[in-house]
């Protein structure tokens, strides 16, 4: 073999090797943003979770927090809201679910506030408003009551609002999400 085929042989192989490498590094270069783009947003992220302060919520007061752009409400139970809860016959209930299946707390009910009939928002938070039959909240689009424990009693809705994910990570803090 010849010197001039060898050189050939040796500046082929490098010519290769360099085009591979440039190759794989377009390729990250191209890949890296399009997979990051694919992550959530800041913005979105940061709404996954939702902390409270529901030290300032008196006994028998609500407070309403949006976590993930819904309605939740945070009610602090009065020993007599807590008894209705509990004495219900959950036999009865369309949505069958017990009180103590609701609540980390049994004086802290969180629900997401939104009718499970068509999407409306209960009322019920505030001292003024409508309770419904059973003293919790009430739809007045549909005509859809439910009871302290935000379990569905009357109406077409046909489930009771959704508990979201949450924890305690105080006594007076509570980490939605």
């Amino acid at each position: 073999m010849s010197t001039d085929n060898a050189d050939d042989k040796s500046r082929r192989d490098f010519l290769q090797m360099t085009g591979a490498a440039f190759g794989a590094v377009g390729t990250v270069a191209f890949a890296a943003p399009l997979i990051n783009s694919l992550n959530p947003a800041k913005d979105t992220l940061a709404l996954a979770t939702t902390e409270v302060d529901v030290s300032t919520i008196p006994v028998g007061e609500a407070k309403t927090v949006m976590w993930r752009g819904k309605p939740v409400f945070i009610k602090h139970r009065t020993p007599e809201e807590i008894e209705e809860a509990r004495s219900v016959d959950i036999s009865d209930l369309p949505d069958k679910e017990s009180d103590e299946d609701r609540v980390k707390k049994e004086e802290w009910l969180v629900v997401i506030g939104i009718c499970t009939h068509l999407g409306c928002v209960p009322v019920g938070q505030k001292q003024s408003d409508a309770r419904g039959d059973y003293d919790g909240w009430f739809c007045p689009c549909h005509g859809s009551h439910y009871d302290t424990s935000a379990r569905i009693r009357k109406g077409p809705a046909p489930k009771n609002l959704k508990v979201p994910p949450y924890e305690f990570v105080s006594d007076t803090v509570i980490k939605i999400g």
